[in-house]
């Protein structure tokens, strides 16, 4: 199957949302889905913004994958990274290579601007993906956890109080 990439555009912002709402289905985390047009509009091209992203076309349909990225720190190195924060490929477009498209696009991209890694999370559950990535060579980050604040548990950081004892 031949794509073609791009970097995403403004009348793009429609499928993003799409394409993303896609990514939080497959993940089983459509009911955290809240994003609208505005907020991708913001994150990609506002004033402050924090990511890009790039669509894989096929003729004669709307764009069927994106990858959506954004700029890491590695303080060890004192380098820059890439933090792939979204990866998806519509279901019936799976296996045809577009994926492995978009993350060479990447690397091409972390490469040419002197990024030293590609980092990026999966589900554990996501064997497909897992198995994915480790014919790429991805190394699974070893003795670390993830972990994130979210709403509440945030608010109550912030606010200096302390959601659980």
């Amino acid at each position: 199957m031949t794509c073609s990439l791009r970097p995403v555009v403004r009348a793009d912002l429609p499928d993003v949302v799409r394409l993303v709402r896609g990514l939080a289905e497959y993940e089983r985390l459509a009911h955290e889905f809240s994003a609208v047009e505005a907020d991708f509009d913001a994150l990609l091209f506002g004033p402050d913004r924090v990511a890009e992203a790039i669509i894989a076309e096929i003729p004669g349909r709307a764009p069927v994958g994106i990858a959506l990225f954004h700029r890491t720190v590695n303080t060890f190195r004192g380098r820059i990274g890439m933090f792939l924060e979204d990866l998806f490929v519509e279901p019936d477009q799976r296996g045809n290579g577009i994926g492995l498209a978009l993350l060479r696009q990447l690397g091409r991209i972390a490469i040419e601007r002197g990024y030293n890694n590609i980092a990026w999370s999966v589900l554990n559950w996501n064997e497909p993906a897992i198995q994915f990535y480790e014919r790429l060579g991805a190394e699974k980050v070893a003795d670390w956890h993830g972990r994130r604040l979210y709403g509440p548990a945030l608010i109550a950081l912030a606010e200096g109080a302390s959601t659980h004892g």
